[in-house]
């Protein structure tokens, strides 16, 4: 059995840490159910285990994390929904690849219960749309932005972090980082792309595509957007 939880005012992210910590420990222990936790932050930048000291940009602006789940730098705030996700891998099969890759995949049909076309992109992590109506690169190649930002741990087969949606946060706020370490492409959110969707619109979808997306197979993932132990 999965719990649902929902938290209305922003979480800081020490305590979100450490909930997830002992939540964890309760899974392995069989003590407590499985938990996915909707929130939001307070504005801050978080820093994977493949982070590079280059991408903080603007290391003043906000409050930096390090924290041990796979990826690069990332920024959480307001507008953002945040998907902490606390699942019992080795009970559902311990394929680590396939759960990654299940964690792409309900991202993308989270979006595209909004329309949205959500891509995967060979050595990009995160969740991208192709943004035709903006001027091409320098290349010469489509403009894409990141819409979903994914980056998960696993301690003793029981997963923590997860992924984050960008509802309407303020676009403003990635300018402290590189996000992911990308610097060829730029970031954007459901309310950038012409949608008045809500947190709660997110919600809803989240939790009509997670049993089907984590009931099948799915393509292989990003080996980046994990870190174990």
């Amino acid at each position: 059995m999965v719990e649902w939880r929902v938290s209305e005012a922003p979480v800081a992210y020490e305590a979100a840490v450490a909930e997830m910590e002992a939540r964890a420990a309760a899974i392995r222990e069989g003590e407590a159910d499985e938990l996915i936790w909707l929130l939001e932050h307070p504005p801050l930048y978080t820093a994977g285990t493949s982070a590079r000291a280059e991408d903080l940009v603007d290391p003043d602006r906000f409050p930096v994390f390090e924290t041990r789940r796979g990826g690069q730098y990332t920024y959480h705030g307001p507008g953002q929904r945040v998907v902490y996700v606390m699942l019992d891998v080795a009970a559902r099969g311990r394929d680590v690849r396939r759960f990654v890759a299940q964690m792409e995949a309900w991202v993308i049909a989270t979006l595209d219960r909004f329309n949205v076309s959500g891509e995967i992109r060979e050595g990009r992590v995160g969740v991208w749309v192709v943004r035709p109506e903006k001027a091409p690169g320098p290349d010469g190649a489509p403009r894409e932005d990141k819409v979903a930002a994914i980056g998960v741990r696993l301690k003793k087969w029981v997963s923590m972090h997860g992924l984050a949606i960008n509802v309407e946060p303020d676009l403003s706020h990635f300018g402290g980082i590189v996000p992911c370490g990308i610097r060829e492409h730029g970031v954007t959110s459901l309310v950038d792309l012409g949608l008045p969707v809500t947190l709660g619109d997110v919600d809803v979808a989240l939790r009509q595509t997670f049993e089907e997306v984590f009931g099948g197979q799915d393509p292989a993932p990003h080996p980046e957007i994990l870190s174990a132990g």
